[in-house]
């Protein structure tokens, strides 16, 4: 009766595209992670910017001058 070797090298090569599979799950659910993180950073950063900017447009001149319209006739 004869054991096959090939069938055991068979079995390494599963488990070593089984881990190399999971370390690149790992992988990419690290960089998932770190691209919702920066998302949520970006996303307050424009609201920060947006309130900022109503206030600034909502705040009174200083500068204009103010005149009645004329007429023009």
């Amino acid at each position: 009766m004869k054991i096959p070797r090939q069938n055991s090298r068979q079995k390494n090569e599963r488990g070593m595209a089984t881990i190399v599979f999971i370390a690149l799950l790992a992988i990419m659910m690290i960089l998932v992670t770190a691209e919702s993180r920066a998302l949520i950073q970006l996303h307050r950063e424009v609201r920060f910017l947006e309130q900022q900017q109503i206030k600034r447009l909502n705040a009174p001149t200083t500068n204009s001058i103010s005149t009645a319209p004329s007429e023009i006739k």
